[in-house]
């Protein structure tokens, strides 16, 4: 059977296609439910940074944007789901230090993490603390190092975790400071910090929020901050660089990142918003009330900043000797 068109059928079939497919090529970002994925557990601080971003891109979107939590494996499995996901915006990860860590802790990952992401913004600054039990005899930083070298192999430190913030916190002050204690790994940073507030430990390298309550009511003594610069959090606190250790600097961070190859316009959009609402004062309140000092990068300055952690954090993990045992 032959079957032919005319010219005329065929332009009306051609422009009808287009006109049904042109508005769908159209749809402006984001046009559905955004997901931000939150490597640990509800209620811990990736969680509630990764719900303080989501409500205000709802906001800004008039879209829905949710938080799916996908604890487990240090934030892997969070990564690598975003890492895999369609490059489209739709799946965001809510990233934590950790992140450029676990790339030098584990000995393989199925994810790279800076060529398989594409970053949007350094969201929040988080800065250890140096805190110890107050029956220990030390006052200042400069104590701590004159008690830890008197005392060699016979102070603990606890953390969370091998591997984890408050761990590696304690391996450089080791090194920089050319002391030694032991350190004690938990399973969780509320285990450590029972053991600390009972005494079974001497000193830990916790976050702010995690132990504000504790330095208001005496029942911990806060020797030094982490960051390079004092927190505004607690200002009256020195740094740990400023107070005995020049050059120390080790600080806890949140971020944004999308899989790579996300279309340059949407990561602009979404830099756009966030960066925006970490300028308004009630977001800025609420994050220094948690401890959290607010930021706001480019994509391009915060890919620099993950890409100098890792390398960082790489020489750190070589020099500790520090290995994970999964």
């Amino acid at each position: 059977m032959r079957i032919t068109f005319c010219t005329t059928q065929l332009g009306i079939a051609v422009s009808s296609a287009l006109i049904l497919i042109a508005p769908a090529q159209a749809q402006p970002y984001p046009s559905r439910t955004v997901r931000i994925l939150a490597g640990f557990a509800p209620g811990g601080s990736t969680d509630i940074m990764a719900r303080i971003v989501a409500q205000k891109l709802t906001e800004a979107f008039q879209q829905q944007v949710v938080v799916e939590n996908r604890p487990g494996a240090n934030g892997n499995i969070a990564a690598e789901t975003t890492a895999k996901a369609p490059p489209d915006g739709y799946t965001l990860l809510m990233a934590a230090n950790g992140f450029p860590i676990n790339a030098s802790l584990y000995k393989t990952l199925p994810y790279n993490p800076t060529r398989d992401f594409s970053p949007i913004t350094l969201f929040a600054l988080i800065p250890n603390l140096l805190v110890v039990h107050p029956s220990l005899p030390v006052k200042s930083v400069r104590d701590m190092i004159t008690l830890a070298r008197g005392k060699p192999d016979q102070l603990t430190h606890g953390s969370s975790g091998t591997g984890s913030p408050g761990h590696l916190a304690g391996e450089v002050f080791k090194l920089m400071a050319n002391v030694r204690f032991i350190h004690v790994a938990y399973k969780g940073s509320s285990q450590a910090l029972i053991d600390l507030l009972g005494g079974h430990l001497q000193l830990a390298f916790p976050t702010i929020p995690a132990v504000m309550p504790y330095l208001k009511s005496g029942k911990l003594r806060a020797l030094g901050v982490t960051s390079i610069k004092r927190s505004a959090s607690l200002p009256e606190i020195a740094t740990v660089a400023e107070a005995g250790v020049p050059g120390y600097e080790v600080v806890g961070w949140y971020g944004i990142l999308a899989p790579a190859g996300v279309p340059r316009d949407i990561i602009v959009r979404l830099n756009g918003e966030i960066t925006k609402a970490l300028r308004l004062a009630d977001m800025q309140e609420r994050l220094l009330r948690d401890g959290a000092d607010p930021v706001g990068n480019t994509p391009d300055e915060f890919r620099a900043y993950v890409e100098s952690d890792v390398v960082k954090w790489s020489k750190v993990i070589q020099a500790a000797g520090v290995r994970f045992e999964p």
